[in-house]
């Protein structure tokens, strides 16, 4: 068996077809608005799929199941909201803000939770995420179930006005692809490495002197800030800051675009966001059956390619390969 944590010491080398597959989708992202489709189904899809990456940076990479994600994307949402709104942050502020709170709150559940493991941690997680539901249910600065509303999207550097919806879905392409940038360096970078290799055998990779409750740790605190990244961005595209993206459901609806997209592959989460949010945007005239469409699909997908759809894409084409 290979030593997973000699190999971690060693920076893998960049696939070029990763690399170039990185390249395509920049450029597809970049010409879409101009072939017919809806730039704010874009950016919505883009928000959902930044969420998901940061997602699978916890469970793909770090073996971490969390169940309660969406406390970090609902609370960039309302911090970003309410600085641009009431204390008339600019947005590139609002938006660090939104993101800097999640990253404070990912340190304090993030070291209540990587405590435990399995089932256990992703119960934590949970029910930490249903105490931040209620607590926003409650908040005054979050005005309950109406939410944070017409947010302004200001000026960004006092420059670019982000009012246009075409000047908007760039801003927001440029943040997911800086984003997306850094998790692919995040997970080919030595510590990355080391994460798969506690991910496979624990107890081997703490035998070998790693850390594994601070690895795990940073692991969590980086999801949570992609995560508040993603919600925070998503708060000044449609300027509003709500309970939907603080709800348990938010938390099931990131997992199942990993998992449908490809659990630990580059693309996958991005191709699970875009599936699912392009199912809710051209189902939407079934009403609640989209739910019931939505978990035929996942079930199928588990049953049928439990890889997920890029992972069976990679699978299929090494085989042929091979």
């Amino acid at each position: 068996m290979a030593e997973p944590i000699a190999a971690a010491a060693i920076v893998p080398r960049k696939p070029a077809h990763i690399l170039f597959g990185i390249a395509a989708m920049a450029a597809l992202l970049a010409v879409a608005p101009f072939v017919g489709i809806y730039p704010v189904f874009l950016m919505k899809a883009l928000c959902f799929a930044l969420f998901a990456c940061a997602f699978n940076l916890l469970i793909g990479f770090g073996g971490l199941l969390s169940f309660g994600h969406a406390m970090f994307l609902g609370t960039a949402g309302y911090v970003c909201a309410h600085a641009a709104k009431e204390w008339g942050w600019p947005p590139e502020a609002a938006i660090l803000a939104g993101t800097g709170a999640s990253a404070a709150l990912g340190i304090i559940t993030g070291a209540l939770a990587i405590r435990r493991q399995g089932i256990y941690f992703a119960m934590i997680t949970l029910a930490l995420a249903q105490m931040m539901f209620f607590f926003y249910l409650q908040a005054p600065f979050t005005h309950g179930e109406d939410g944070i509303q017409s947010v302004p999207r200001g000026k960004l550097f006092g420059l670019i006005d982000l009012s246009g919806t075409l000047t908007m879905y760039y801003v927001v392409l440029v943040i997911f692809l800086g984003a997306f940038l850094l998790i692919y360096r995040i997970i080919h970078s030595p510590f990355g490495q080391v994460l798969k290799a506690i991910r496979e055998n624990e107890p081997r990779a703490i035998s070998l002197g790693y850390d594994a409750e601070r690895y795990k740790l940073l692991a969590f605190v980086l999801s949570a800030t992609l995560a508040g990244l993603a919600g925070a961005t998503k708060a000044i595209v449609f300027q509003l800051a709500s309970l939907t993206d603080v709800h348990w459901t938010m938390s099931g609806e990131v997992v199942l675009m990993t998992l449908l997209g490809g659990m630990g592959t580059v693309f996958g989460p991005v191709v699970g966001a875009f599936v699912i949010i392009g199912l809710e945007n051209y189902l939407a005239g079934f009403g609640q059956w989209v739910t019931v469409i939505t978990g035929v699909i996942f079930v199928v997908c588990v049953l049928a390619f439990r890889r997920g759809i890029v992972g069976e894409i990679a699978a299929w084409w090494s085989k042929k390969k091979g």
